[in-house]
């Protein structure tokens, strides 16, 4: 099995199949005012990055990371992870965020965060066994029952 995981442009029937999935993962477990997914023409903004992980050259994960400066500070989010059903308990959701949290590490960035919801105990158990820690929800999320967030440090390369 060769795995690849590199940054690719969402406008592209495999990643757009996979976004169609993401969609319907999140909007049968949850409010549709509780899904905050990016659309294909969000991902393909200036500052955000779409990881693509192809096992055998077929695209069964991606991952976007959104860099931002606030305040004058880099800052960066995790947005639409997902893994294909058929490629689940492969680690390639575990190898996505590695290459998230690497690529916003070399942007300079000391954190990374996320949203994602509570009934996805599969992604929570993800994230803290990666080193993620709950944090109060941030932005849109505040007050939402349905969302909960995370955010890790990173170890911020100095060029």
């Amino acid at each position: 099995m060769s795995i690849q995981i590199r940054p690719e442009p969402p406008r592209q029937p495999e990643v757009e199949e996979l976004l169609r999935l993401s969609d319907e993962f999140a909007f049968a477990l949850y409010p549709a005012d509780s899904c905050y997914l990016l659309d294909v023409s969000e991902l393909e903004k200036p500052g955000v990055t779409v990881f693509v992980a192809r096992v055998d050259g077929r695209a069964l994960g991606m991952a976007g990371l959104v860099v931002s400066a606030a305040d004058g500070e880099p800052n960066a989010e995790l947005k639409r992870m997902f893994v294909h059903e058929d490629a689940r308990g492969r680690g390639l959701a575990r190898s996505l965020l590695g290459a998230l949290e690497a690529a916003a590490a070399d942007a300079g960035v000391p954190e990374i965060r996320l949203e994602t919801g509570p009934l996805q105990h599969a992604a929570i158990a993800l994230y803290e066994r990666a080193g993620y820690a709950r944090i109060p929800n941030f932005g849109p999320y505040v007050g939402d029952e349905f969302s909960v967030c995370y955010a890790k440090a990173l170890s911020v390369a100095t060029h």
